[in-house]
């Protein structure tokens, strides 16, 4: 007779649980690597977009700057011209003010001189009468010395 059993063997416990076991583990691993794919894919994706966005972003930036030194160059001409115009103005204004100011100082100088002129010639014809009046004070106070010497004699 022969050792081998016609039926088929039967499992035992811990055999199906090991099985059971094993299909799991397998179903999760492939679950595990299917979602490391589709993590890979999406990463290469966001790459993908990211360096899309990312020459955008640097053509619109390029296009700013370009932009902004235009409006800066601007400015900075409109600055200078304002500048020049307020510097021209302002020349303008001192020269203006200097002349009011140079005429001024001629004017008081002018009036200063003929005032020195009156108050001279006024100091002068005060003195002459005042020489007069002593001379003639002089010459009387002398006529009556000499007529009080006489008669003494």
């Amino acid at each position: 007779m022969s050792n081998k059993a016609t039926k088929p063997e039967e499992k035992g416990f811990f055999e199906k649980v090991k099985e059971t076991i094993e299909e799991f583990w397998d179903s999760t691993k492939e679950k595990a690597e299917e979602l490391k794919d589709k993590a890979e894919d999406k990463i290469d994706a966001l790459k993908e977009k990211a360096a899309t966005e990312k020459a955008i972003v640097a053509k619109k930036t390029t296009a700013t700057k370009t932009a902004i030194a235009k409006k800066a160059d601007s400015v900075a001409t409109k600055v200078k011209t304002t500048a020049a115009d307020v510097k021209a103005k302002a020349d303008t204004k001192a020269k203006d003010e200097a002349a009011k100011v140079k005429k001024a100082a001629a004017d008081v100088k002018t009036k200063a001189t003929a005032k020195a002129k009156e108050v001279t010639g006024a100091a002068k014809t005060k003195a002459t009468d005042v020489k007069k009046a002593a001379a003639t004070k002089t010459a009387k106070v002398a006529t009556a010395v000499k007529k009080k010497a006489n008669e003494a004699k």
